[in-house]
């Protein structure tokens, strides 16, 4: 079954979470033409407008198209961070947190890297949870957004600073190389 063009771009739109696509990425991609992939974008933009049913509408921003929540949700997504306290981080979402801790600011790519995975659900999760922050822009091609604790993320594990996080020397610094040794060390902490 051959795949629709608004949904091939919702799948892209979707996995680049937080970051946003790039017109260019999209194009690279989905191999369309400029003018069928504005076309799609428009016709995705009146889609999630005038669809009551639906919660996400297309935003175009810093040259990056994103999928946000619409304003009418706020409420919602109010009551859920209110349980924040409450959640329990996941492993994913804990690993992701070490990385960030360790090595802000950072991008979302090198968290993929040092992850071995893509990470843009958890940073997204991270975000709502007011655990990470946008901390400005890589000054390198595309510009990408540069992450960083917040101060929520302090209050969360009983920090009063970022000093309170395990050290790492230099040369354990270079001997941890993925994110199990971060995380390994972030538990440290953690588990107070």
């Amino acid at each position: 079954m051959p795949l629709s063009k608004p949904a091939k771009v919702e799948s892209l739109l979707f996995v680049s979470g937080s970051e946003g696509i790039t017109i260019e990425e999209m194009l690279q991609v989905t191999g369309f033409s400029l003018k069928e992939l504005k076309r799609t974008l428009d016709r995705l933009t009146e889609k999630y407008k005038m669809d009551n049913n639906c919660s996400f509408q297309l935003i175009h921003a810093n040259e990056r198209y994103k999928l946000v929540t619409k304003n009418a949700f706020s409420a919602v997504i109010k009551k859920y961070l209110n349980l924040s306290n409450e959640v329990k981080l996941t492993g994913a979402v804990l690993e992701t947190l070490a990385i960030i801790a360790y090595n802000q600011p950072i991008t979302r790519v090198k968290i993929d890297e040092i992850r071995g995975v893509r990470s843009s659900s958890t940073i997204q999760k991270l975000m709502l949870l007011g655990l990470i922050k946008e901390d400005g822009k890589l000054e390198a091609p595309g510009s990408p957004i540069l992450y960083s604790t917040s101060e929520k993320f302090l209050d969360y594990f009983g920090l009063e600073d970022l000093a309170e996080l395990p050290k790492i020397d230099e040369d354990e610094k270079e001997d941890i190389n993925d994110s199990e040794d971060l995380m390994n060390l972030f538990k440290k902490t953690t588990e107070k």
